[in-house]
């Protein structure tokens, strides 16, 4: 077991590795508005608030994006690489009759978001293979019946450090905390980031700012914004709202770069 987390570790630096052309989907599947040319719409001014019939929809899509980050967990082994998992992943949403939501958005060439180690978000699945001793996040999101459901969970490859383990499970008491805690009508979306915050500076870690949770289903980001840190923003949860909550915390600095590719 390779120390790589905790106050006083060192590690290597995740390296990219060779990244393949995007896959096919099948004709039959639906797709979303931005499948074809990679166009993201304009974000609307308002929160949509979602009838009984949309909340449904929305449940059944969330419902397949967890059954797929279940089908993923297995697979994030020592050996593999996030290329193999994607590839995977890809073929099952599709057989479930889905369309995988990342594929395209904004030009992103993958079904799923890999990011290991350091990497906070929006990895490129690739041909690195996974070590013993790594952490790894895969985000998964699915389009079915005209909604998008969103999930994501990070998972402990081989036998990882207390550091490691550490991490994430303070990221996991952030993430289902908050939403027990927090995520009820009239509550401020501000509560979120003040419950998260207060945790992290409890186990002495840091919250990552330039990304939050946002608005989902007919769209699959839209308001409202959700930050993860303490913060004053305005605005109140109200019935039939539907919104992701997605805390990364991280053992050292919070700032992040966005690396080209």
């Amino acid at each position: 077991m390779r120390r790589f987390f905790g106050r006083f570790a060192s590690r290597p630096r995740v390296v990219a590795g060779h990244q393949t052309p995007s896959r096919a989907v099948p004709a039959d599947i639906v797709r979303p508005p931005y499948a074809a040319d990679g166009g993201m719409s304009d974000l609307k001014p308002f929160i949509p608030i979602l009838d009984a019939e949309q909340q449904q929809r929305l449940r059944a899509a969330c419902a397949l994006a967890g059954d797929i980050r279940e089908f993923a967990k297995p697979l994030c082994q020592p050996g593999a690489t996030t290329e193999d998992i994607d590839r995977l992943v890809h073929e099952e949403i599709v057989r479930r009759g889905a369309y995988p939501s990342p594929l395209n958005y904004g030009g992103f060439p993958k079904a799923l978001c890999s990011s290991v180690n350091e990497i906070v978000v929006h990895g490129i699945p690739d041909s690195r293979s996974l070590e013993d001793g790594d952490i790894v996040n895969i985000d998964i999101s699915v389009f079915l019946d005209g909604f998008h459901g969103d999930t994501s969970q990070t998972f402990l490859v081989g036998e990882v450090d207390e550091g490691g383990k550490h991490l994430v499970e303070v990221t996991n008491q952030a993430l289902m905390g908050s939403i027990e805690a927090c995520c009820k009508p009239l509550n401020r979306f501000a509560t979120i980031g003040d419950f998260v915050q207060k945790l992290a500076d409890k186990e002495e870690l840091g919250v990552v700012r330039e990304y939050t949770g946002h608005g989902i289903g007919k769209e699959f980001h839209c308001l409202p914004f959700i930050l993860h840190h303490r913060n004053g923003e305005p605005g109140k949860m109200l019935p039939g709202m539907a919104f992701t909550v997605e805390p990364a915390l991280t053992e050292g600095s919070p700032k992040v770069r966005v690396a080209e590719y």
